[in-house]
């Protein structure tokens, strides 16, 4: 494992955290590309997504990348099931929330003068760091604007974003990437002699 290895090349682009979690694997065939070499690049992918303190030196837990990957497939099983609506089994998804599940605590604010609540991990495994992208996921498709969820319309792409526009006409998961290149297709398509 290198240390300093990150999540290269990951995309938050979904509008949510649950899909940019599952998009942290993307492409197809020999254009694949998973975010996840090893446990320190899922470290660093929970710290680029604001799940942990870029000033707390963590360990990476062993077993990490094993539970993110299959969390991952699980949860784009999950998200498939809800648009589809062919059920799956989310025992997977059911175990971390439980093996997760965040610990509250009453806290002094010394700056603020008061009291207030504060969330930490249960620990550091695997499931209290993926934690709250299970959570993440439940609050998804458990929500009433799940409809809104998205494959990029790009044929070659197969990214996943949460369509937060205000007329919920978004068809790429970037403009500036998928979009762009379709528009010019288009284009091209319609102007040949």
């Amino acid at each position: 494992m290198n240390p300093n290895s990150t999540a290269s090349g990951a995309l938050f682009l979904a509008d949510n955290l649950a899909l940019d979690f599952i998009n942290s694997e993307y492409g197809v065939g020999d254009q694949r590309h998973d975010c996840f070499v090893d446990d320190h690049s899922v470290m660093s992918w929970l710290t680029q997504a604001g799940l942990l303190s870029e000033h707390v030196e963590r360990q990476a837990p062993s077993g990490l990348l094993a539970l993110a990957r299959t969390l991952r497939a699980s949860s784009r099983a999950v998200v498939n099931a809800a648009m589809t609506g062919v059920p799956v089994d989310p025992a997977l998804i059911n175990q971390v929330l439980e093996a997760g599940q965040p610990v509250s605590r009453l806290e002094w604010e010394q700056e603020k003068k008061a009291f207030r609540a504060a969330t930490y991990p249960r620990d550091n495994s695997p499931a209290s760091l993926l934690g709250p992208v299970a959570e993440a996921l439940v609050a998804l498709v458990t929500h009433d604007k799940f409809e809104y969820v998205r494959q990029c319309e790009a044929h070659d792409c197969v990214l996943l974003f949460h369509d937060l526009s205000k007329s919920h006409r978004r068809r790429w998961c970037s403009m500036a990437t998928c979009g762009n290149r379709m528009k010019v297709a288009a284009f091209r398509s319609r102007n040949k002699p």
